[in-house]
């Protein structure tokens, strides 16, 4: 059993069979790990098609060093260009691009029982972390738009009491040449089911002008 967490990489070569294989269990990680990320979450195609080729990537580019300092100040030149060119991401997101350069380290150094064991467990942690309630999962975001004569300071306290658990302002700013305010709200739901009675009743208070609830925008959560 133990022999399954042996390198398979006997010396300083690297047969093409041994590097088939690395790259075989790479490529099984990373297929794990994109189905892990797209499960409950609105990844796109081209995030998932990254975290299914990374782990190869990564395996390939620590081969080829192999120990040639040389080579692997060139990589690491060219690692940084790569990361100075890609926008923030969300903690998530940082998270399994880590898991999969970890998987591809592991396949690198010829660890693929490692490598192929740490990928189930993370992504299993994360399939059960995904089905707990954690945060504040009924928040979400109310934008309104009210005229400029409106004190919205206290306004709307009592149809927040009525429907909403809690509230808090997180914008104001003005528009169309300050006749109009627009409110930015962070609230949370007692019932999603009452929604649109929360919107009609906020419709006769603002003067029927636009309204918008929608999901908490996961901006906040970017690294």
């Amino acid at each position: 059993m133990s022999e399954l967490f042996d390198s398979i990489i006997v010396g300083n070569s690297i047969s093409i069979g041994t590097y088939l294989l690395c790259l075989l269990a790479a490529l099984g990680c990373g297929i794990l790990t994109a189905l892990t990320s797209a499960f409950r979450s609105q990844a796109s195609k081209s995030f998932l098609m990254s975290l299914v080729l990374l782990p190869m990537i990564v395996a390939t580019v620590i081969m080829m060093v192999n120990g040639n300092i040389g080579t692997g100040m060139a990589v690491m030149g060219a690692f940084s260009l790569i990361r100075f060119r890609s926008v923030p991401g969300k903690a998530r997101d940082i998270v399994v691009i880590f898991l999969s350069m970890t998987a591809g380290l592991a396949c690198a150094a010829g660890y693929v029982g490692i490598a192929l064991v740490f990928t189930l467990v993370v992504c299993a942690i994360m399939l059960v972390l995904s089905f707990i309630p954690m945060g504040n999962e009924r928040s979400m975001d109310l934008h309104i738009t009210i005229p400029e004569s409106l004190r919205y300071a206290n306004e709307f306290d009592e149809l927040f009491a009525k429907y909403t658990r809690s509230h808090r302002l997180m914008r104001a700013k003005t528009t169309n040449m300050g006749s109009l305010y627009k409110l930015l709200y962070r609230v949370e739901m007692k019932d999603a089911a009452q929604s649109q009675a929360f919107i009609d009743e906020l419709r006769c208070r603002n003067g029927n002008l636009e309204i918008a609830l929608s999901e908490v925008m996961e901006g906040n959560e970017e690294l």
